[in-house]
């Protein structure tokens, strides 16, 4: 027979407590103290926007000319500058090969630290059933990918000025071996490019040994406490 808890349901005062201790930032303060010109509504909108339109792709009016695209790996440094940009992202649709497509971009917000710029999710799915990934056959597989983080940046006119896609946030999720971007579909269906940062996390030799050495002092502090 189950019995009914006799704990005292946390104290009010405690909760408030909790709420207002500085180390949660008060995210609303902070978007009116950067008093950027478009409120989060607007820039959500612009976001929304951005992505509907093949990633500013047909529309790149609505890119400024120092707009720049960063992944994980591609852009490198500096990132893709607008021309670049255009004409890679122009030159591959990937719904060819995944008909199906759903990206799910979810969670759209403003960034209370950096203003103008807007954080949101995607988690895709598709299948390999259109006209074949990267120059191979079709493979029928699905693949379905992590949550990834991903953001655009606007200036006060509301042009784009930054994108970044790809930013794996729990990689145990999916079939992509925890891979985003094109990297994560293309292991999926048992397709990944040939370099390492196309494939999923390996540990070095040297985190390997490093890891062993943690352990190794765990047990001997283990040891010297039963002593």
């Amino acid at each position: 027979m189950a019995t009914m808890s006799t704990a005292a349901p946390p104290a009010e005062t405690a909760t408030a407590d909790i709420a207002s201790d500085p180390m949660f930032l008060d995210e609303q303060a902070a978007l009116e103290a950067a008093a950027f010109p478009l409120s989060e509504a607007e820039l959500i909108e612009r976001a929304k926007a951005f992505l509907y339109y093949g990633q500013g792709v047909e529309k790149p009016e609505l890119l400024d000319e120092s707009f720049i695209f960063m992944g994980p790996f591609v852009g490198g440094a500096d990132g893709l500058p607008k021309d670049a940009y255009v004409k890679a992202v122009g030159g591959f649709d990937i719904k060819l090969a995944f008909p199906d497509l759903e990206p799910r971009f979810h969670h759209f917000r403003a960034d209370p630290l950096d203003p103008g710029r807007v954080w949101f999710t995607s988690q895709a799915s598709g299948t390999d059933n259109g006209a074949g990934f990267l120059g191979n056959k079709p493979t029928g597989k699905r693949f379905d990918t992590p949550p990834q983080a991903c953001s655009l940046k606007f200036d006060a006119s509301g042009l784009a000025i930054k994108y970044t896609i790809g930013h794996v946030m729990e990689r145990s999720i999916g079939n992509t071996g925890g891979l985003g971007g094109i990297f994560g579909p293309a292991y999926a269906i048992g397709k990944p490019l040939p370099f390492p940062e196309a494939n999923p996390w390996k540990p070095s030799k040297r985190y390997k040994l490093l890891m062993l050495v943690g352990q190794l002092l765990t047990w001997l502090n283990e040891r010297k406490a039963k002593a």
